[in-house]
């Protein structure tokens, strides 16, 4: 059985593994080379723990016209091996939100799979580190890209504010992307043969700012003075990349706590401290408070 185009007959051949972006909206951003692939194969699985769509897996099977398996973090981190063809005629498509290698988990698994030499192909899509200009910040003055984990009573990391303060001394804006998580096992079910989950959660913009927030004052009440940003910095929150409900808000750090962009996803960026005029003219439409935003970006 063969899983591509007509044009990729004649050069794929045997067993195969497809990792297949999915875009970041609704059912309808997938690829058309995409969804011949996903409409031919023999198993297909839907990834569902580094990113969400905002459809449900049902009106995906039925754009699609197939059955979906999902793969939870478990499954591919624990069990890689289940999810790779297994015969010599079958092949097998991943069903990656975004764009398949946009997580390193994703990475190990096409190493996986050409250890034991089968043929991979990667269908590429839309993602947020790409995306994330429609914000209007220029995408090559992005630098190192953070993730801001959910913190707990007794971890709480801080790391990622060093990595921000170094994109700001070097003048380039910093994504932050927010936690996820989908199908976390309680601390008690660990203990237990029967594993129990905590409820989905999906960190939010004014969750993260308020970390920040948290971070800047113990880093103030322990006497440092020379701060990457302020309370009062500028900080640019997005909703829902890629779909109809879109919505960014261009704000102070400190507004951005009170913010409230509505259902997942979201991200933050931390833009530079100085923004090219174009930047400025772009961001301004997505003020909170147009005059707060002018005296903010003329003081940078």
């Amino acid at each position: 059985m063969f899983c591509g185009t007509a044009d990729d007959k004649d050069k794929q051949v045997g067993i195969m593994f497809y990792l297949i972006g999915l875009g970041l909206g609704d059912a309808k951003d997938v690829t058309v080379k995409g969804l011949e692939i996903i409409r031919k194969c023999d198993r297909v699985y839907l990834e569902s723990y580094t990113s969400v769509l905002t459809v449900q897996q049902e009106a995906l099977e039925q754009f699609y016209g197939r059955s979906l398996i999902v793969a939870d973090r478990e499954l591919v981190e624990s069990n890689a091996d289940e999810i790779l063809p297994k015969r010599e005629d079958e092949e097998v498509a991943f069903l990656v939100v975004g764009d398949p290698l946009g997580a390193t988990t994703h990475t190990d698994l096409v190493l996986r799979a050409k250890e034991k030499d089968i043929q991979v192909k990667v269908i590429h899509n839309s993602s947020i580190l790409t995306a994330v200009g429609c914000c209007g910040l220029q995408l090559y003055s992005y630098g190192e890209i953070v993730s801001i984990p959910y913190w707990t009573d007794t971890w709480q990391p801080d790391s990622f504010y060093e990595k921000i303060a170094s994109n700001r001394q070097r003048g380039l804006h910093t994504l932050c992307l927010l936690d996820i998580k989908v199908k976390e096992p309680t601390s008690e079910s660990i203990t237990k043969r029967k594993k129990e989950y905590m409820p989905p959660r999906f960190m939010s913009v004014n969750e993260a700012a308020g970390q920040l927030i948290a971070i800047l004052d113990n880093k103030i009440q322990d006497g440092h003075k020379d701060l990457a940003f302020t309370h009062q910095s500028l900080a640019v929150g997005l909703a829902r990349v890629g779909c109809e409900n879109q919505h960014i808000v261009a704000c102070s750090l400190e507004d951005m706590t009170r913010v409230d962009l509505g259902l997942p996803l979201h991200c933050l960026v931390i833009p530079a401290e100085k923004l090219h005029p174009l930047e400025l003219e772009f961001l301004a439409q997505y003020a909170l408070n147009k005059t707060q935003f002018k005296e903010m970006t003329q003081s940078a």
